[in-house]
């Protein structure tokens, strides 16, 4: 943007691919006006999987506060995240503090910037629109301005073409980046083209948003003003709003917000993090600009903050960016707030991990990324100084989790009598004359002791405290209820299931802590503490998950090819499910299982074939790519099991989940799999022959 960008224009291309052929699902851009006119990319292979799976939330409107939109420019775009499926580094970049962000922008130098469906997904999980990119610069972009402002018929067509396919694949507007100079007589169909898009945005997509650019003015001139004034608030005053360049001086959000009147929320002050030209330095001194444009009452547009991950800052990656971000709550306070709605369900993933656990049992023990599987992540607060607090607390991927890849580890000493508390969610959810239901899984060790410690507020009543402890206590002042202990699952030994009802009709949950303490009595006389909490579920109703039973699932096998691979046989096929009942429930995910059953299969006493399940992936939508399965010579038919997954953590048994068969063919009748495959009039043809 404005020259400043940091990533490169050339791909980081993987060998070239025929987008209408079978293979690993993957997001890319549209790079030329021809294919988004043409219509390719919904013809394409990969269309289907690009689509998010999570809705924002209904009523989402932008807050009446000063806001934050962060711009993500990474490398060029679609690095590890362009993955659908997921792939397999933990170190791939990731954003998980949410609830500081109003509005998420995916960027890359490319015409028509789709933003990964794993982005979106998060976003709208966390209450955050998502907005992709349009941007015209260089010679091509002059060539593509010729061509689409031509006329207002042509403005108008383009327009609706970046609508559908923003309605297509659910994310929720665009950003307009128009970096050429202008013949000024494009400058009425250039109007045309934001006016157009803003209007068929908002009665396609409601609560969807246009955010305009600082770069061409109202004369023609790719000229940045890095305020709101006459030059460009032509195009601020038929959008939802304007990222203004980062080059401002101090008093630019004042005059610009003067120039706005009552919509100077709608201006967002551009600073770039990577620190090019912009006011305050960016980097680790972001939150001097952040400062000045929440004093003066407008929003923030926060350019590139993967600086963090592409300078790799010391000490790490996770360390860093905790820290970095928490410069930006400490300048601009928390503007998402959850709980808001019922049911409430996070085991703190954050996309990215060393193994993957479900109820309690490891089923995968190598590295991943997935940004699509993070459930809502937690308020942790950065400690600047860890010497300072005796208990170290961090989202963690090495200890063992609960479910996904993720948990919240306790760490350090705590004497007898005394307890740490700290914030894990900031929330405002209103209860009702219903009681509502805590499910909480704990590991720890030796006598350490972790519980919940829940705010509540009332205009009547006013604050109160209540404790969740799972062994009875006198050393808390606020009132204590003792959850009962839930059966847990035969293969997850280690970890412990509370459950608690509470009844606080009127009052709202405001704050989530977690509180770790020492069992009393004292069993040993030692200081360690070490606890994990694995996951948290808040529900109206204590009864488990009812999915439908797996007679009720149409599930199909498509695209099926064999091949071989270093001696071995393999598979690649695309499968797909759906209920019989298209008004049934949806569901957010489902994990993906395969049976290599072989002839010398054994059957148990129930009568059910003995064989390992092998967790193969995760679906956000209701169909999943296997590529190149590799099959034992000995395995006579492979079935895949579809294990659907409810948002509030609970997931189905393996026994009951839908599932595709199929025999897997040996090299004689690979000829009878094709023959099976053609059409019947083909069929009898071959046959006269």
């Amino acid at each position: 943007m404005s020259g400043q960008s940091n990533d490169q224009k050339s791909d980081p291309t993987p060998p070239p691919f025929d987008p209408s052929k079978p293979s690993v699902p993957i997001s890319y851009p549209i790079k030329t006006l021809e294919d988004l006119e043409n219509g390719s990319y919904y013809k394409s292979f990969h269309y289907p999987f690009n689509k998010t799976s999570v809705p924002l939330r209904p009523n989402t409107g932008l807050a009446q506060r000063p806001r934050v939109l962060v711009c993500h420019d990474m490398q060029g775009g679609y690095v590890d995240d362009k993955w659908i499926q997921g792939g397999e580094n933990s170190g791939a970049y990731a954003i998980w503090h949410w609830y500081l962000i109003d509005v998420f922008v995916y960027f890359s130098h490319y015409l028509v910037t789709l933003p990964p469906p794993c982005w979106t997904n998060t976003a709208h999980t966390h209450g955050v629109k998502v907005l992709g990119t349009f941007i015209v610069e260089g010679e091509e972009g002059t060539a593509t301005c010729n061509k689409m402002l031509s006329t207002k018929e042509s403005a108008h067509k383009y327009a609706e073409l970046l609508v559908k396919l923003a309605v297509a694949l659910g994310f929720d507007g665009w950003l307009l980046n128009m970096e050429v100079d202008l013949d000024i007589s494009q400058i009425p169909n250039l109007k045309e083209f934001v006016s157009y898009l803003t209007q068929t945005m908002h009665s396609s997509a409601p609560g969807s948003l246009v955010i305009w650019y600082d770069s061409v003015t109202i004369d023609g001139t790719l000229s940045w003003q890095n305020q709101l004034n006459e030059k460009n608030k032509p195009f601020f005053d038929i959008s939802d709003g304007i990222f203004v360049n980062y080059s401002w001086e101090e008093d630019y959000p004042k005059l610009s917000a003067t120039v706005a009147g009552d919509r100077k929320l709608d201006v967002y002050m551009g600073i770039d993090v990577f620190g090019r030209g912009t006011y305050g330095g960016g980097q680790w001194t972001t939150n001097v600009a952040l400062d000045v444009i929440k004093k003066d009452n407008v929003s923030a547009a926060i350019f590139a903050p993967g600086w963090v991950y592409e300078t790799k800052q010391p000490p790490d990656f996770q360390t860093a960016q905790n820290r970095w971000w928490s410069l930006v709550e400490k300048s601009w306070g928390i503007v998402q707030n959850y709980p808001k709605t019922l049911p409430f369900y996070s085991n703190f993933d954050q996309g990215h991990g060393n193994h993957i656990s479900v109820d309690g049992a490891p089923v995968l023990s190598t590295q991943w990324n997935n940004i699509s599987s993070q459930t809502f992540q937690p308020f942790l607060e950065y400690v600047d100084d860890s010497t300072s607090k005796t208990i170290e607390v961090h989202v963690d991927f090495k200890e063992a989790s609960f479910n996904g890849g993720g948990n919240i580890t306790f760490k350090g000493t705590l004497e007898a009598g005394a307890s740490f508390s700290t914030r894990i969610f900031s929330g405002q959810l209103l209860l009702g004359p219903l009681p509502i239901y805590f499910i909480y899984s704990v590991s720890s060790e030796g006598n350490s002791q972790l519980g919940l410690s829940l705010e509540f507020s009332s205009e009547t009543e006013g604050k109160k405290k209540l404790f969740l402890a799972s062994q009875g206590t006198n050393q808390f002042s606020s009132e204590v209820l003792v959850p009962r202990r839930l059966t847990t699952p035969d293969n997850a030994p280690r970890w412990v299931m509370q459950e608690v009802s509470i009844a606080m009709n009127g009052y709202t949950l405001t704050e989530i802590h977690a509180v770790c303490y020492k069992q009393q009595p004292e069993i040993t006389n030692t200081t360690e503490y070490f606890a994990v909490l694995g996951d948290i579920k808040i529900s109206n109703s204590r009864n488990n998950t009812e999915f439908p039973p797996s007679t009720t699932w149409i599930v199909d096998g498509q695209d099926i090819e064999w091949g071989t691979s270093q001696g071995s046989k393999t598979l690649s096929l695309k499968i797909s499910w759906k209920p019989e009942d298209e008004k049934g429930p949806l569901f957010p995910k489902y994990n993906i299982y395969v049976e290599k059953l072989s002839k010398q299969s054994i059957r148990t006493l129930k009568g059910k074939l003995e064989s390992v399940r092998e967790y193969i992936g995760v679906a956000h939508i209701e169909a999943f790519y296997v590529s190149q399965l590799v099959i034992p010579s000995d395995t006579s038919s492979l079935k895949f099991i579809i294990q659907v997954c409810n948002v509030d953590g609970a997931s189905q048994n393996l026994d009951d989940a839908p599932f595709f068969q199929l025999d897997v063919q040996s090299s004689t009748n690979i000829l009878s799999l094709l023959f099976g495959c053609l059409p019947p009039l083909v069929k009898k043809f071959i046959a006269y022959l």
